[in-house]
């Protein structure tokens, strides 16, 4: 006999439920476009347990390092997942963007499901662009992009049925400078069409100018304070990491939108022999302990 609603615990569906699935609105790059500051950590511990810790903290994004980090496709899809339920955006930075190596690169993190991503090494506006087409699919808005038409996690294995028409829109693409010749043809990245961010890697920065270890050498310091005015006039949106307080604060001021302000791998070094050195005063401090910028 025919039970009705109700028996056994049957409920009827709701109808929304039966409602196609949207792709997901990227609200970093809608925040970056309304110049709404965004503060981040860097997670360079490549494991998803940390990374979940850190996601708790709300940090408004946290960005999954593929470049300088032990990471693999597995690890970092790990990282995706348990930051997922939590409001932190996650940005995935992969090892390199151009060649084709990088391309590949590009279309497995993006398949993943990371909607930003962190270019390294981009010198000049001809590299931007060819990161910028392989972030996105062709033939969809006209603009030539090459990405393979997969999707996987990023679509939800199809359940996402519009992803592909609506990806072009929701990727975000940050482009980081850390050479002279990056600076040299710095007005030339931003305007690209395609690049939502341009990020200042003071390390690397530091290295090209002739002083390797020393971010903070005034040369170097004078050179990231020009360059993250001439990106701000760009109207693009300017990022850099700072672990010291007062350098983040002053970056902020100065019209930066997307700052990282520790790691989660410093944090522990730092907190770890301040601990040990209440109990062994003797126990040498570890390096870079109290470094001032990253």
């Amino acid at each position: 006999m025919f039970r009705g609603p109700g028996s056994f615990g049957y409920q009827p569906r709701n109808n929304k439920a039966n409602e196609p699935m949207k792709t997901p609105e990227n609200l970093f790059k809608k925040a970056l476009q309304k110049r709404q500051p965004q503060i981040g950590l860097w997670l360079g511990l490549a494991d998803a347990y940390s990374a979940e810790l850190c996601a708790g903290a709300g940090f408004d994004w946290l960005l999954i390092d593929g470049e300088h980090s032990p990471n693999d496709l597995r690890s970092i899809l790990a990282q995706l997942q348990a930051i997922a339920p939590y409001p932190s955006h996650p940005i995935a930075r992969v090892p390199m963007g151009l060649g084709h190596v990088g391309q590949a690169l590009i279309k497995q993190y993006l398949d993943l499901g990371a909607q930003t991503l962190l270019v390294p090494m981009i010198d000049t506006a001809a590299q931007a662009a060819t990161v910028v087409r392989s972030m996105r699919y062709p033939q969809v808005d006209g603009k030539g992009g090459i990405r393979g038409m997969g999707g996987a996690r990023a679509s939800r294995w199809g359940r996402y049925p519009a992803y592909v028409r609506e990806a072009n829109e929701q990727v975000c693409l940050l482009v980081q400078v850390e050479s002279r010749e990056a600076l040299a043809n710095l007005e030339a990245i931003a305007a690209v069409e395609g690049v939502d961010g341009i990020f200042i890697g003071p390390a690397d920065l530091s290295a090209s100018l002739g002083h390797p270890g020393n971010p903070g050498h005034p040369e170097a310091q004078a050179a990231i304070d020009d360059a993250i005015a001439r990106i701000v006039r760009s109207g693009r949106a300017a990022g850099i990491i700072a672990t010291d307080e007062a350098l983040a604060r002053r970056y902020l001021q100065m019209g930066a939108t997307f700052v990282a302000v520790g790691l989660d791998t410093q944090l522990l070094v730092r907190g770890t022999s301040a601990l040990v050195a209440k109990f062994k005063p003797s126990a040498a401090p570890a390096a870079g302990v109290d470094s001032k910028v990253y």
